[in-house]
């Protein structure tokens, strides 16, 4: 179920996830490009849910005031950008109201949500679409209503097992050994671990990455991360942007 699409756009190297990665932010097939980004933006103050795939909002400045409630509520988080991997911040656009956007958070708890304003970010469209369904070990790739791409994974183990929700793409990172526990390339989630604070030096991100040993995939096998194999890591990696949302199921 693949589809050949030439990926767009220019690849980057900066600072890693694990100190083995180079980010590669790699800008993939977009919506519609007769699609107006400040539709979203300039809706009716009415409370609107984002459509099927998802409303990506990058932030245009070096930092973003996220609040508690629209309308010029108290700052909860000041965000930087890049992020610390060296990507655009992104967020995943929940629903809007009036001049302001409800994002997902790349924070915890899971599914932390805050406002932002509309004229602080550029926000675009995508149509793909990653749902996981760890009953099954599988995961599925879907553009609009088609499915693109479906595949085995590996998921968190027992001890630290790979908790559902509503998450996003935060980051692509490189490993420089696409033979390594990473594989050919490493996305980052919005998500963290329930289990773990902190690992490998981090904070406990998720995320979906690549892997040269198969054998694990089909199994519960990581410490929380979402794992496919190389060739599937590689497909998405050449198509999907920074923003895409991914659905966790049990």
């Amino acid at each position: 179920m693949r589809r050949s699409l030439k990926p767009r756009g220019t690849v980057g190297t900066l600072p890693t996830l694990a100190a083995v990665a180079v980010l590669a932010v790699l800008p993939a097939c977009s919506s519609d490009p007769s699609e107006e980004p400040s539709e979203v933006a300039q809706s009716q103050e009415t409370e609107t849910e984002a459509p099927t795939g998802g409303h990506i909002a990058t932030v245009l400045a070096d930092e973003i005031e996220v609040r508690s409630e629209p309308n010029g509520s108290e700052v909860v988080h000041t965000l930087a950008s890049p992020n610390d991997f060296g990507a655009d911040r992104t967020f995943l656009v929940q629903q809007t109201q009036g001049d302001w956007l409800e994002v997902l958070l790349p924070m915890r708890p899971n599914g932390s949500t805050g406002w932002i304003e509309s004229g602080d970010v550029e926000v675009t469209v995508t149509e793909f679409h990653v749902a996981i369904d760890m009953s099954e070990f599988t995961f599925t790739v879907t553009e609009g209503e088609e499915d693109l791409l479906t595949g085995p994974i590996g998921i968190g183990t027992g001890e630290t097992p790979t908790p559902p929700g509503e998450y996003y793409f935060t980051e692509l990172l490189k490993p420089s050994d696409p033979g390594g526990e990473y594989g050919a390339y490493a996305f980052g989630l919005s998500g963290h671990s329930d289990t773990l604070e902190s690992f490998a030096g981090g904070p406990g991100q998720l995320g979906v990455h690549g892997t040269d040993d198969e054998s694990g995939l089909g199994g519960e096998v990581s410490h929380g991360c979402i794992r496919v194999s190389n060739d599937d890591i590689t497909w998405m990696a050449e198509r999907l942007p920074i923003g895409t949302p991914v659905e966790i199921n049990e």
